[in-house]
This record gives C-alpha cells, sequence and structure tokens, in this order.
C-alpha cells in the first residue's frame, strides 16, 4: 500500500485549520510528498510535522477542502456515516416526516463536512450535484447510502455534475497555482454526464408547508427548485394580505404561489425565461389559484422595471447571483444598487420590498451598503423589518462563514 499523499503548510498556516476552517489556499503550503491527482485524499501537515486535517485535493487557489480534523480510514463506512449525520440533523428539523413538507436540502457541503457535494431531496428523487471530483467519484457509494436510508421510498437518484465537473476541468487548464511538486491532474477522469445512477423519474411534485410544487431537476436551474427560500416564502404569504405584488425573477413561481395563498389581490410574475414562466403558470394551478388575480410575463427585468407603469404594494426581488467570484464584486454591488433603486420607484408609499442576494462573494454588509446606496439614490426612506438568511438544511459552519450565500432584508419603502 502506498503512503498517503500529504501537503505540510508555510510556518504559521496551520491557524486557520485549527480554527476548523475547511479550507486550504495553494498560497499557505510549502511543499508537497507525492504527486496528487485531483480528488485524492491527501493529509495537512504543519510546518512542524504535525497531523492537522484531511481533504480532498483541487487545481486552483483553493488547493484541498477538509472533510475531517482527525486521522481516519477513509472508506466507504466513513462517507456513509456522515450522509446518515446529514440525514439525522433534517429528521431533527422535522423536515423528513412529510406531512407538509417532503423536500430538503439533505446535504450541504461544508456545513455537512462533505465539502463539493450538494443533494436535494423531492418527495423519492434525490438529486446529486458534485463541485469536485473527489466526491463525484463517491457517487456509487452515496447512492447506495441513500437507498440504506430511505428504502422503498427511494425512486430515483440523480446525477446532476456535468456543469460543476466541468467548470473545475476550466479551473484545471487556466490555473497556474498548482501544488509545489504535484502533477497536473489527469482530466480524463473528470468527465461526467447528467443521468440517471438508480431508477428513473418524470418532473417531481413536491409539497412544501402545504403548497404543491411540480420540480423538472432536469431541466430547471441548480437541482430544479430553490428550496433555501423555504422560509422565507412564508413571510411572503404572511405579508401579502389585500395586496398588489411583483415577483421579478420568479423562475418556478414559488413565491407567486405564497402570495396568492397570503390573499394577495394581485400577483405579477415576470422572468425573461419562457419556460420559467411556463413552470410559474403550472404551479399557480396545481395549487388552485385563482387565475384572475395572476398575470405573467416573459421580460427582462430590468427593463420591466424602468418601463412598466405599474405600481405595487409589495415587490419580490431574488436575482440570480450577480457575483460568483471576488473579482465582479464592484460590478456586481453597481447592479445591486441599480436594480433596488428600480423597484424601490415602483412601489407605492410604504410599500414592502423582500430583496435578495444569492452571490457568495458579498457580504451582508456590502448587500446593505448597496441597498442603502439605492435609498439615497431615489430618496427613499427605508426601514428594515426582518433579515433573512437560508433555511435551516442549509447550515452554516460558524468556522466557515462563507457558507452564508444568501442575504435577504424585508423592507418599508416610504
Amino acid at each position: 500500500m502506498s503512503d498517503p499523499v500529504k501537503i505540510i503548510l508555510k510556518p504559521g498556516k496551520e491557524a486557520a485549520v485549527k480554527r476548523f476552517h475547511p479550507w486550504i489556499f495553494s498560497g499557505a503550503i510549502e511543499k508537497t510528498v507525492g504527486a496528487p491527482r485531483e480528488g485524492d485524499v491527501i493529509e495537512v501537515l504543519s510546518a512542524r510535522n504535525e497531523f492537522l486535517a484531511m481533504g480532498h485535493y483541487l487545481p486552483g487557489s483553493i488547493a484541498v477542502k477538509l472533510f475531517s480534523f482527525e486521522l481516519a480510514e477513509i472508506n466507504e463506512a466513513f462517507w456513509k456515516a456522515r450522509l446518515k449525520t446529514a440525514w439525522q440533523l433534517r429528521v431533527s428539523l422535522g423536515l423528513t416526516s412529510g406531512s407538509i413538507t417532503n423536500a430538503y436540502r439533505l446535504v450541504f457541503s461544508e456545513a455537512d463536512l462533505l465539502p463539493g457535494l450538494i443533494i436535494d431531496y423531492y418527495n423519492g428523487v434525490a438529486v446529486i450535484q458534485a463541485h469536485s471530483v473527489g466526491m463525484h467519484r463517491l457517487l456509487p457509494v452515496f447512492t447506495e447510502s441513500l437507498r440504506d436510508i430511505y428504502g422503498e421510498k427511494l425512486i430515483a437518484v440523480y446525477d446532476k455534475s456535468s456543469e460543476t465537473i466541468e467548470k473545475s476541468k476550466l479551473i484545471t487548464r487556466n490555473s497556474k497555482l498548482f501544488l509545489k511538486g504535484s502533477a497536473i491532474p489527469d482530466q480524463s477522469q473528470q468527465s461526467s454526464t447528467d443521468q440517471f445512477v438508480f431508477g428513473t423519474s418524470g418532473p417531481a411534485e413536491i409539497v412544501e408547508t402545504g403548497h404543491r410544487f411540480s420540480v423538472d431537476f432536469i431541466r430547471g436551474q441548480k437541482t430544479g427548485f430553490f428550496l433555501d427560500q423555504r422560509g422565507n416564502r412564508m413571510f411572503a404569504q404572511f405579508y401579502a394580505r389585500d395586496k398588489k405584488v411583483l415577483n421579478a425573477f420568479c423562475y418556478s413561481g414559488a413565491f407567486s404561489v405564497y402570495a396568492l395563498k397570503g390573499g394577495a389581490s394581485m400577483v405579477h410574475s415576470v422572468d425573461s425565461s419562457r419556460m420559467a414562466i411556463d413552470w410559474a403558470e403550472e404551479n399557480i394551478r396545481l395549487n388552485g389559484c385563482d387565475p384572475d388575480r395572476h398575470r405573467s410575463f416573459v421580460a427582462d427585468i430590468k427593463r420591466y422595471l424602468v418601463e412598466t407603469r405599474e405600481k405595487y404594494d409589495m415587490i419580490i426581488l431574488d436575482p440570480p447571483a450577480f457575483a460568483k467570484t471576488h473579482h465582479v464584486t464592484n460590478n456586481a454591488l453597481h447592479a445591486y444598487v441599480h436594480i433596488n433603486a428600480e423597484a424601490m420607484k415602483c412601489l407605492n408609499p410604504g410599500g414592502i420590498l423582500f430583496t435578495f442576494s444569492c452571490s457568495q462573494p458579498i457580504s451582508k454588509e456590502m448587500f446593505r451598503s448597496a441597498i442603502q446606496s439605492a435609498a439615497i439614490e431615489t430618496g427613499k426612506r427605508v426601514s428594515v423589518l426582518h433579515q433573512l438568511a437560508q433555511g435551516p438544511d442549509h447550515p452554516v459552519d460558524i468556522c466557515h462563514p462563507e457558507g452564508e450565500y444568501l442575504k435577504g432584508l424585508i423592507l418599508e419603502v416610504i
């Protein structure tokens, strides 16, 4: 049996690992013992040769993603135990009973000590999205473990990792930040095709807090449905009574359904995608909502907000990530200022604005500053009613604040 691949950190660089931060950056590495390929398990040692952690090797600025801060035998039993622990947390949250909700995030990457792995459960269909080669290699193990956990309730397991694995390959080709003494990873091991790895299923029909939704996990964005907004949609239902509501970037119309169920007088759903609008209309029908209280529009949101003559009592602004890397945060902040300013102009005095950022590089403070700038630009008096975040099935490791990607505010705009 060959010796494990190891990296030795520079003096003083072990502090972050001892604080249980799950990333090792390439600049912290002094040398590599062995020749790791992308996805290999690697041990991390301090400059004084003390064991610190274990993780998967990656190319690029984040060189290792850590999954254990103890020396352990990394085998099938190890990974199955990790998945079972994630499941037990969701059990404790009351998400697995299926009575009023039967869809949730089962695995949330670093927060579940499974960095690079996302698994969403949709009423019998598990959708896996691996963001690292190391996790993607373990797909058969995770599939078997899902079958053990759910038994006959598990209809299908769908691997939707092709896009994220291709991004990993792009990083490998373009990055010059390889570990000292290591080999360039073998890209032949990094291909992926979206496919069922167990069973088969058409779009899943789920129930979320008593509301019904069709989830097209094959054609939809990410894994198909934005489960992280579950609790925030309940706020929208609470505030919507007797209000004229705009659901901007509506995607599959989940916020629209909640607003209508909350007694909104009218809801307008707007998205630039015809397919998204079709899903939204299907979900409106699934929930038996009054069609006379809903209208949908295929339109660019930025243009719609500028050109519309409509005035709303409540606007939900949930755009896609404007910044996926730290290199474009300034441009993203300008975009958040602009779109929130335009939304504020479309509100009646005393209107409610739900505004979100799912851009991980944009901190809560940066997002709040962008909203403040929008308020100053429009001359509006703005009060924060609630501060919002992702749901509890998307937990945030206290030692990994980067996991808190979803920021939201409920504002009164006068």
